[in-house]
């Protein structure tokens, strides 16, 4: 792959990743209706299983670098969302709603690590 082509493949895919997380992210919104944030959640669990499925492709030599970057810094990076995963948890504690925030914020560290490692295995 040409070098020029890869950064906007990598931006090209970001965007991909990012408007895949919105369809998700509405879908879940229309049947779940708790305060646990479970679009969010989903979605990390996916890129982290994803991830680690790239990650052990790429190690493998099953997946060139540049097609590395593309999916794992372009596609889930636009795909995975952590940083609302934080805003969330904070709302959450701002409402007092303690026990799902603190679940949240457990499950949140744990589980795309676990899913992560699961995809790395697979």
């Amino acid at each position: 792959m040409a070098s020029a082509i890869l950064p906007i493949l990598v931006c090209l895919c970001g965007g991909a990743g990012a408007s895949c997380r919105y369809l998700l992210d509405v879908t879940i919104k229309t049947y779940w209706q708790r305060a646990f944030p479970l679009s969010t959640f989903t979605i990390n669990l996916i890129a982290g299983f994803l991830a680690g499925l790239v990650a052990a492709l790429a190690l493998g030599g099953t997946l060139a670098e540049p097609w590395h970057l593309v999916l794992a810094t372009g596609f889930l990076g636009g795909f995975s969302t952590f940083s609302t995963a934080i805003n969330e948890m904070v709302t959450l504690f701002r409402k007092r709603h303690y026990p799902t925030a603190t679940a949240y914020l457990a499950l949140s560290l744990v589980v795309p690590i676990a899913a992560a490692a699961c995809g790395f295995l697979a």
